[in-house]
């Protein structure tokens, strides 16, 4: 069994929970996952199979989409509903006249200080261990770009929001930024991802209707499906024998779905099925051979 699974992970299970069940249910070890979620939120977890762990490098750099309820007037040390009350404040009367140009303060390129709980390292320690011994380390800002935030409902003290941004985007820190540039704190109550990339929460199955498909996931994409969203180049048979030993082909040796960039990451095909992805080179002066870079080979594995 291999591929992709979509699983809508269910709120308090870590990630590596999902993991170790889907190992039960497929019955298999090499099982893992992209786009870590928090135990308090629900949705969209790519969790790899098989062969298609070999892909999980390529699914990292996704943007994705959430929605998160916050809950204005209550700071907690990890800026979400399991941890420690720290403060409480009341919340502005005029909270809602305010609220969307606060929001737009954190609309487009802008900088994040990670939160202490994350699995960030510090001197090859996660940040949560040093935090869970009450540890506080200085955090450089991180750059993110938030390219929607959409205030779904207000429901005092509580605020419903939708926010589609880039990877590397703490839900968590919004919120509370969010809070205390409202004056009165804010913590996450409930998150939820509706999208991982080109993958949405309307493709995703429970850990329960896997199980239910255990011998033959009908939700289960190939490795070809999964990286769908770069392009696919047919590599034609005069360079079959070559690509499987790991000799890149020639740009007269394939067919493209579209003309190519160079340096573009693409899908190289043998029928239709995944055997490589690539950057496309054209013209490399530093190797004699071919005109793409292979990154991962997967014929023969």
């Amino acid at each position: 069994m291999h591929g992709l699974l979509l699983i809508d992970k269910p709120a308090g299970l870590t990630s590596h929970d999902v993991v170790r069940q889907v190992r039960r249910i497929c019955r298999t070890k090499k099982v893992g996952h992209a786009g870590t979620l928090d135990p308090l939120a629900t949705g969209v977890l790519p969790v790899a199979v098989g062969e298609g762990t070999k892909i999980l490098q390529f699914l990292l750099a996704e943007d994705k989409s959430y929605r998160a309820t916050l809950q204005f007037g209550v700071t907690t040390d990890t800026l979400d509903a399991e941890g420690k009350i720290l403060l409480q404040r009341p919340v502005p009367t005029d909270l809602l006249d305010r609220i969307e140009s606060v929001c737009e303060h954190f609309r487009g390129d802008t900088e994040q200080v990670p939160p202490m709980y994350s699995a960030l390292k510090k001197d090859g320690i996660p940040l949560y261990k040093l935090a869970r011994k009450g540890q506080t380390v200085e955090r450089e800002p991180r750059k993110i770009r938030i390219e929607r935030l959409e205030i779904i409902t207000t429901q005092l003290p509580e605020l419903t929001i939708e926010v589609d941004c880039s990877k590397g985007t703490y839900i968590r820190t919004l919120a509370a930024d969010i809070g205390e540039e409202l004056t009165c704190g804010a913590h996450l109550t409930a998150l939820r991802r509706l999208r991982c990339g080109n993958y949405s929460i309307d493709d995703c199955i429970s850990l329960d209707e896997l199980a239910l498909q255990a011998e033959n996931p009908v939700a289960m994409l190939s490795l070809d499906q999964a990286l769908s969203i770069y392009p696919a180049v047919q590599v034609l048979d005069s360079a079959r024998s070559k690509l499987t030993c790991g000799v890149p082909p020639e740009s007269s040796q394939t067919r493209s779905e579209r003309e190519l960039q160079a340096g573009e990451l693409v899908r190289l095909q043998l029928d239709r099925k995944l055997a490589a992805m690539a950057r496309y080179a054209p013209l490399r002066d530093s190797e004699k051979r071919g005109d793409f870079e292979l990154v991962r080979v997967f014929v023969g594995q």
